[in-house]
């Protein structure tokens, strides 16, 4: 059983509160109150100070540039229920699918996608480094991957090592990193999940967000599609240590730039002792790079921004697949 820390104090978001929060608005508030609003929220960005800045994220989600339809076995707005579907992706997806008419069609995909799609479709994840253009990014399970956390420590108090802890079984690039630093004095690795793998010598105990902030660098690894924890680890005073992502989410990992913002390592992970070493020695280089990463978290952190970027990635979507004239 997991230590009581790790549940009731473990740096991660509360779902109790998230769930509570969204049966209410979707329950209490009518979506042709949302559709009533919609025209005026979107106005808005003709006023604010950061339209460009806005526009350029919008196209980034969304980079349709051409009208494509949609096939007519996908369904419509109105159809979109919770039942069926993970809470958490329907409520994060009802909060702006409901703004829309309800004939709209539409093409959506739920869970940790690395696939193209061959329609337009919004979802969470999509891969980088190719034509990804029918993926269209919307901000979905916000209560587990949107996770930002107050570091009061600072680089140069944490330990000289770097800290992973993460599910493993099934994940070929994870189980790599454990059989190469598993034990090694540069790096305090270990399993933990639900599902471990048959090496019990791997099997930890699970640690809250704040016990990795004893350490100067923490690991992000790709799990089924992005690093979970890149978004947290990118808001504290510790490095985020990792290969050049190949999937991205809201978070537009496809944005961040090696050795700015994150510390890059090579695939087989075989320079990592070499690139911890060289931070450590060079803490005003590591500094630089977590100011930037802060910064670029920051971004995300104006809800009414966030939502407004959202309902215009969705208008845009409906626009380019014909549904909006």
């Amino acid at each position: 059983m997991a230590p009581l820390k790790t549940i009731t104090n473990s740096g991660k978001n509360r779902k109790f509160p998230f769930y509570l929060k969204n049966i209410l608005k979707t329950y209490l508030i009518p979506n042709f109150w949302c559709r009533m609003r919609l025209k005026r929220i979107l106005a808005t960005l003709d006023k604010r100070a950061d339209k460009e800045y806005i526009i350029d994220r919008v196209n980034y989600y969304c980079k349709l540039n051409e009208v494509r339809g949609l096939s007519a076995q996908n369904p419509i707005v109105g159809t979109f229920k919770r039942k069926g579907h993970k809470s958490v992706y329907f409520f994060d997806t009802n909060d702006v699918i409901r703004y829309f008419p309800v004939h709209y069609r539409w093409r959506y995909l739920f869970g940790d996608i690395r696939d193209l799609q061959p329609e337009p479709t919004l979802l969470k994840s999509r891969p980088l480094n190719c034509d990804n253009s029918n993926s269209v990014l919307l901000k979905m399970n916000k209560v587990r991957h949107f996770i930002f956390i107050d570091d009061k420590k600072k680089f140069s108090e944490k330990r000289d090592m770097a800290i992973f802890r993460g599910g493993v079984k099934g994940n070929k690039l994870r189980t790599l990193f454990l059989q190469k630093w598993f034990g090694s004095d540069i790096c305090d690795a270990g399993e933990v999940g639900r599902h471990l793998s048959d090496n019990k010598e791997w099997h930890v105990k699970k640690m809250t967000l704040f016990e990795h902030l004893d350490y100067k660098f923490v690991i992000c690894l790709e799990g089924n599609d992005v690093a979970s924890n890149l978004k947290w680890v990118m808001s504290s005073n510790s490095l985020a240590v990792m290969p050049r992502p190949t999937c991205e989410t809201w978070f537009m990992e496809g944005r961040l730039i090696p050795n700015v913002h994150y510390v890059e390592i090579k695939p087989d992970y075989s320079d990592l002792r070499e690139r911890l070493q060289y931070y450590i020695k060079h803490p005003d280089e590591a500094e630089a790079i977590i100011k930037s990463a802060n910064e670029y978290v920051a971004q995300f952190k104006d809800k009414k921004r966030e939502k407004l970027i959202s309902l215009l990635v969705v208008d845009k979507y409906f626009r380019m697949t014909g549904m909006k004239q």
